[in-house]
């Protein structure tokens, strides 16, 4: 059976809810915990797991290690007939529980340009995913993914990618990398995060740069630009931008008026997709404004939430 490139390269990004972190939250309260790169895990195979795996609760199967920590390091690259072939090789050896050789046909794929297998080890290496950690590879790989694919057609399964890429590039100039050449660079952030939310329409570029214009970062502070792109990011379902979104609308803020039901609105959308144990800032937001609201901004908001839902279950149909 074929599978084509843009199967494989859907099975690597969820769309929406990861993030940078900042220091501080731009609302003035506790820090909003950090997000890993956008990305997703390896394919799940079918059936039971091989001989040898752990399954997971979740259904998701747990590959063994390899023998040494960098024991794909010393392979050298296999003579694949092609990228597709070493992509079909990927993920076979990754559902085998081969790591050794799941990394060697990626590292592949990624030499002969292939866009997909380049942000895949781009997001192994920033996670630690099969592969010793290692900040600055991970900038590398999406750098060239940037670099060389700056063009891609946005909403393309290629624009996602390199979306994204741009993304992982603007969270890495947030920050710098320690002990490397990639130095904090607050406007090279924005830089990245800007392609990425105006030219890709990405959300967590988006997210990432209304938090820009809110905190004055790489930018002057434009409370009224950052509620823009922030809105624009809840939109599209992004859960941290929603919460944050509809926690400005609840207070208030320079160029946003205050409309308690819409905040509430969105900060109900938001609990409602949260991930309690990651996310529980947004639980604690939405009570609290839940608490301080009037009976009729409660009734409103829960008006508008089932209006919603509604749309939402008929434009998937």
């Amino acid at each position: 059976m074929r599978i084509s490139e843009t199967i494989i390269a859907g099975t690597f990004l969820i769309l929406g809810c990861q993030s940078a972190a900042w220091s501080q939250d731009v609302m003035g309260r506790a820090p909003i915990p950090p997000r890993s790169i956008p990305g997703a895990p390896l394919p799940e195979p079918e059936g039971p797991p091989p001989a040898g795996l752990q399954a997971l609760p979740n259904g998701r199967v747990l590959a063994p290690a390899p023998n040494a920590p960098a024991a794909h390091a010393a392979l050298p690259l296999a003579p694949f007939a092609s990228a597709r072939d070493a992509l079909k090789a990927w993920m076979r050896d990754s559902t085998a529980g081969d790591q050794a050789g799941a990394v060697r046909a990626l590292e592949y794929a990624a030499a002969h340009g292939h866009l997909t297998a380049q942000y895949k080890l781009g997001r192994m290496y920033a996670g630690g995913e099969g592969v010793p950690s290692n900040d600055l590879k991970a900038f590398e790989y999406f750098s060239k993914i940037a670099d060389e694919n700056a063009d891609a057609i946005p909403g393309t399964a290629d624009g996602r990618i390199v979306g994204s890429a741009f993304v992982a590039l603007g969270s890495y100039f947030t920050d710098g990398i320690k002990g490397t050449y990639v130095k904090p660079n607050i406007d090279r952030a924005f830089d990245m995060f800007h392609y990425a939310a105006s030219y890709f329409g990405d959300p967590d570029g988006q997210y990432n740069l209304a938090r820009l214009y809110m905190n004055g970062q790489g930018t002057g502070r434009d409370q009224r630009q950052g509620a823009r792109w922030m809105k624009l990011a809840a939109e599209k379902g992004h859960v941290p931008a929603r919460a944050v979104f509809g926690d400005m609308l609840v207070r208030g803020s320079d160029g946003v008026p205050r409309q308690v039901s819409q905040g509430l609105m969105w900060l109900a959308l938001a609990r409602d997709a949260a991930d309690p144990a990651r996310e529980a800032w947004i639980f604690e937001r939405y009570d609290a404004a839940f608490a301080a609201a009037s009976v009729s901004d409660r009734n409103a908001a829960l008006s508008l939430v089932e209006r919603q839902q509604v749309a939402g279950r008929t434009s998937e149909r």
